[in-house]
């Protein structure tokens, strides 16, 4: 991603330079002064939606979402490993309340106990699939976005956002299972039958 915004900025740069370049160094103050305006507005955002994450952790609310998703994970991943499906259940809460950078630590312990079941190659796809698609009930950082933008109405997003991440995240369920699902349980058969002729 680096490599690709060095080339974007490149690219940009040249061509400012080539057209207009006159233009260049007050573009690029310009838009480093909003950048920096915009991570600002962000932080503030971003400490108020942890803020309530962690009253929401404190009073039970992400436990009792991470326990009503375990049944489908359960499904989903196709595994019973308690600990696999506490880090999933807790990174798909904090993602469906939009609040990616605490779902982040639990994505990543989740992926590498993933790599480890039975269907690892399926419930990693799976994983992915889900993590980029990500239903998101409460778009916080969406919302937070807008606000500092000066959006007037800066909760309008939720409904539109639900709708698509909804739709997207059952295409992408589906694909997954229909791709990988039927090999992964061919696979498990094949693997069950040769432990049983070796013994």
């Amino acid at each position: 991603m680096n490599a690709i915004f060095t080339l974007l900025f490149l690219a940009a740069a040249i061509c400012l330079l080539f057209f207009n370049p006159e233009l260049f160094l007050s573009t690029v103050l310009d838009s480093a002064s909003s950048a920096a305006s915009l991570c600002v507005a962000l932080l503030a955002s971003y400490a108020i939606w942890l803020g309530l994450m962690q009253v929401w952790e404190d009073c039970g609310l992400t436990n009792l979402l991470s326990k009503a998703l375990k049944p489908l994970c359960k499904r989903l991943f196709r595994t019973d490993d308690k600990e696999v499906l506490t880090a999933i259940s807790v990174n798909l809460s904090a993602n469906l309340l939009g609040i990616g950078g605490a779902a982040t630590p639990y994505g990543i312990k989740a992926a590498q106990l993933l790599d480890k079941t039975e269907h690892a190659e399926y419930a990693s796809c799976m994983f992915f699939a889900l993590n980029a698609t990500s239903i998101q009930l409460l778009p916080t950082s969406v919302v937070g976005i807008r606000a500092s933008l000066g959006s007037g109405a800066p909760a309008d997003i939720i409904l539109p956002t639900l709708i698509c991440t909804t739709l997207s995240t059952v295409l992408a369920c589906f694909l997954t299972w229909l791709c990988l699902g039927r090999k992964s349980k061919k696979q498990a058969k094949f693997t069950k039958i040769q432990r049983a002729g070796a013994k």
